[in-house]
């Protein structure tokens, strides 16, 4: 038997390593956290009893680097390393070297890894066992009846080195850019190519195996809502599917997992098609992301089991009865309106209110860099069927109180709230046929700036209304004025002595810098209101309510002149790397409207700025490998004229 462990490095950061870290304290193991440099102050490492600096940034230097790692567990004493997932967590070399360090690895076996961490390796075993598989396609030798072509990276997960491609003109560009990406990622610029199944289902099976020839099939889990090939939202079980369809897949990954004689937690994949056919996908030999759903259905901490099976516990010969539904929603600091930018910056407020539970690496003034995944937090209600854990989280969510950067929230509200979702019509083209309704403009602001205008000359929270309001300027003959911006829309604000003015049908009840009450055509509404870290000179003012979540800039009096850019001018939209030049691009090239001229790298994920018009790069100021910030100039491009 195993050694029993008393003390547990995870060789990961955020939420999932303060995840673990919450188990490994209710079990009573020392803990132990490794960081980067811009991770010094991160969650995970004020969670950990022990902490160790992986000097540098960039996840090559750090979080994956193993050698620094099983370093750090041995200088700090501990005695197993769990990988989380992502990073290092699917690679056999690592996993050896831990077990040959004299280290207890938290995962399969390395041979386990090793046979289905290569996508293209994986199914040919799963062929070999006689599971359904969509047949690989030559990209050198596909032709238009193969479109169109999901490529995809052999190694890793998590949506990174994927692309679709309907076009055989783009084929080499999207080999290339999937490749690039999965090698930044994985460390193996490895792609093959697959069918792109229009509107299929992507249905998965949690598992669980001992060291004693037990197998659990922990029930299904849906994750057809994606974007970029990510999800967004999982729920367990995969509503919909028939008994004889989800007792197959069940069947189909207890024998994936026993053709590598499978230990510990892992997941199988599978594509379901509109006809209800299912194909594997792959095997993830780790803990999953969203696997919160199914520990709530089945009253499970999969964690824990993962520590007791490296330890050699043997598993009961069933898992538990399963219970109701739950259902999960990444919260991720990005704008789905503007093709999912990540978002970088402060975040001063993330408070999600219900009996949920909520997974996250951060917390009130934590920093959101640009090196790593943007996901804030996990959210996952749990209930006896699947409406009530539905509304359940959306109800959650809407009421959450999200301050300092753009996040996904009102997407995720809308997600769960439409008539498909609900009907449980679900398939990965989810967002293809929805988004520009999801996200659209948020709803009419004026409530909020009234809100923000009272709050704002409200001088104490104990002060009697009448004396704020009257005191809010000391010649009241005349209106004050307060304007605000919120989504691209303007909002004036007129009050004086003590009541608003041209705002018929709204009415004063209280007021303080916090909190505002308002009687808005009879009813009662309820606002809170937060600057920006309470500074006072802080510009944005945040406004929270059942209308909704607002976020209002105050319009300066006097704008400033140098507020203005060059015309044609390409600015980062967010802070990254520029990985990528187009080839021979250099001042007085000709350009032509969305021509890819620059690709940049934040938070894993490449990003192309493309020319804005047809015409003349004028000037060129981004090589590659240079860090730069949000709003940095990297190109201008002068717009030819029409004759």
């Amino acid at each position: 038997m195993t050694q029993p462990i008393t003390s547990l490095l995870v060789a990961n950061r955020g939420e999932i390593a303060v995840r673990i870290f919450r188990t490994a304290r209710a079990l009573g193991l020392a803990t132990v956290a490794v960081h980067s440099d811009p991770d010094a102050d991160a969650l995970h490492v004020r969670e950990a009893d022990a902490a160790v600096r992986l000097p540098g940034a960039a996840p090559a230097d750090t979080y994956l680097r193993g050698d620094l790692i099983i370093k750090a567990a041995l200088a700090a004493g501990a005695g197993a390393v769990h990988p989380g997932y992502g990073f290092l967590s699917e690679n056999a070399d690592f996993a050896r070297e831990v077990l040959a360090s004299g280290l207890t690895w938290i995962g399969p076996q390395p041979e386990a890894i090793e046979a289905m961490a290569s996508k293209t390796r994986a199914k040919d075993l799963m062929r070999a066992a006689g599971v359904p598989l969509l047949d690989p396609v030559d990209p050198a030798a596909a032709t238009p009846a193969d479109l169109p072509l999901l490529l995809k990276a052999a190694a890793g997960g998590g949506g990174r080195g994927m692309r679709v491609v309907r076009d055989l003109a783009g084929l080499a560009e999207a080999l290339d850019a999937a490749s690039a990406e999965a090698r930044s990622a994985f460390g193996d610029g490895e792609v093959f190519a697959e069918p792109y199944v229009e509107r299929g289902r992507h249905v998965e099976v949690q598992i669980l195996a001992d060291a004693h020839g037990t197998v659990w099939a922990l029930g299904t889990r849906d994750c057809s809502l994606q974007r970029r090939h990510q999800k967004v939202i999982e729920e367990a079980p995969a509503p919909g599917l028939p008994q004889t369809l989800r007792e197959n897949l069940h069947t189909a990954a207890v024998a994936a997992a026993r053709a590598v004689s499978y230990r510990g937690a892992g997941t199988v994949e599978f594509l379901v098609t509109a006809d209800g056919r299912p194909y594997f996908l792959e095997m993830n030999t780790r803990l999953q992301v969203e696997h919160p759903v199914t520990e709530a259905v089945f009253g499970l901490d999969l964690v824990a089991l993962q520590l007791r099976v490296a330890e050699g516990e043997a598993l009961p010969t069933s898992p538990p009865e399963p219970t109701g539904h739950a259902v999960e929603a990444r919260l991720y600091a990005e704008d789905p309106a503007r093709d999912w930018r990540p978002q970088t910056g402060a975040l001063h407020t993330l408070d999600v209110p219900g009996q949920v539970r909520v997974d996250t690496g951060f917390t009130d003034g934590d920093t959101v860099g640009i090196h790593y995944d943007p996901m804030l937090a996990k959210v996952i209600a749990h209930a006896p069927t699947r409406a009530e854990a539905v509304r359940a989280l959306a109800h959650a969510l809407a009421g959450a109180r999200i301050h300092g950067l753009t996040t996904n929230r009102e997407l995720l509200v809308r997600s769960l709230r439409h008539p498909e979702f609900a009907a449980g019509q679900l398939d990965t083209g989810f967002y293809e046929r929805h988004l520009d309704a999801l996200t659209e403009a948020p709803a009419d602001a004026t409530a909020a700036a009234l809100a923000a205008a009272l709050a704002e000359a409200a001088p104490a929270a104990d002060a009697p209304l009448a004396a704020r309001l009257g005191g809010w300027r000391n010649v009241r003959s005349q209106p004050q004025i307060r304007r605000y911006t919120a989504a691209g829309a303007e909002y004036e604000v007129r009050y004086q002595a003590g009541r608003l003015v041209d705002h018929p049908g709204i009415r004063v009840l209280a007021a303080t810098p916090a909190l505002v009450t308002l009687e808005i055509e009879g009813i009662r509404r309820v606002f809170h209101v937060k600057r920006n870290s309470n500074k006072p000179d802080a510009t944005e003012i945040y406004v929270d309510s059942a209308l909704g979540a607002h976020t209002l800039t105050p319009v300066p009096r006097f704008p400033d002149p140098q507020d203005r850019t060059e015309p044609g001018s390409l600015l980062a939209p967010m802070p990254g790397t520029v990985v990528r030049v187009a080839e021979g691009l250099a001042p007085g090239s000709p350009v032509t409207a969305g021509q890819p001229l620059l690709w940049l790298e934040a938070m894993k994920m490449e990003h192309r700025i493309l020319a804005p018009a047809s015409g003349t790069l004028t000037a060129l100021h981004a090589v590659t490998g240079q860090q730069v910030e949000f709003g940095a100039l990297l190109a201008v491009v002068q717009e030819e004229t029409q004759p």
